[in-house]
């Protein structure tokens, strides 16, 4: 017999925070869905990326082109870019609307739809089959084509919650980058085998973190 679907509520764009380091500490514990033909595929989210207001790592720190136009929408809506030709990413939409921001979804822990998930990443491991950004993508069966869709629209991809409030988030700095590495911008659940990158990595409690960085914004 199936298992009843997970008794997930969409996000709405009132619910989220506008300032992009909180909006990127908040996602953590949420839910990345996405609804299929052929059943629902889902996840909670345990890392995410915060790329601020003049962060020169940032897609939208060159100004707004035709093809970052997402990150110039209010919170929530879908950024996908293709990285070096072979993975796309899944970013979001963060600050007040012709702002320029988001984040990055970095890995989930797959909940739902598991053999919709293993049939696109065969082979490989529960812990590693959305543990980092390009394969979030590819088990969720995330394109191109979500470019700019809503993701507090409650259809086809989009973000949710099951329980309000306040859970436990660590953070660290970002990795993969060549430039303001040092910046403590990369949020995650502390404790989860989901997490992507070294282990090392992930030791700073989120009671310990310093009140957001906005002096390069």
């Amino acid at each position: 017999m199936s298992q009843p679907p997970l008794p997930i509520l969409p996000l709405f764009r009132d619910d989220l925070p506008f300032d992009t380091v909180e909006l990127a500490r908040f996602m953590i514990g949420k839910y990345l869905v996405h609804d299929l033909p052929e059943g629902r595929i889902s996840g909670r989210i345990v890392e995410t990326e915060a790329y601020p207001v003049g962060d020169s790592t940032s897609h939208a720190f060159i100004g707004r082109r035709p093809y970052n136009e997402p990150m110039f929408r209010a919170p929530g809506y879908a950024y996908v870019r293709l990285t070096y030709g072979l993975s796309y990413m899944l970013n979001m939409s963060a600050e007040r609307e012709e702002t320029g921001a988001g984040i990055l979804f970095r890995a989930i822990e797959p909940l739902e739809g598991l053999a919709l998930v293993e049939a696109r990443r065969p082979g490989v491991p529960l812990r590693d089959l959305a543990r980092g950004p390009g394969r979030l993508t590819t088990a969720l069966g995330i394109g191109q084509s979500f470019n700019g869709h809503d993701l507090c629209a409650g259809r086809d991809l989009w973000i949710g919650v099951i329980e309000r409030g306040e859970v436990p988030v660590g953070v660290t700095t970002r990795i993969g980058l060549s430039r303001e590495m040092e910046r403590p911008l990369r949020f995650f659940e502390p404790g989860s085998a989901f997490v992507s990158g070294p282990r090392k990595l992930l030791i700073v409690p989120a009671a310990d973190m310093a009140a957001p960085d906005r002096t390069q914004e």
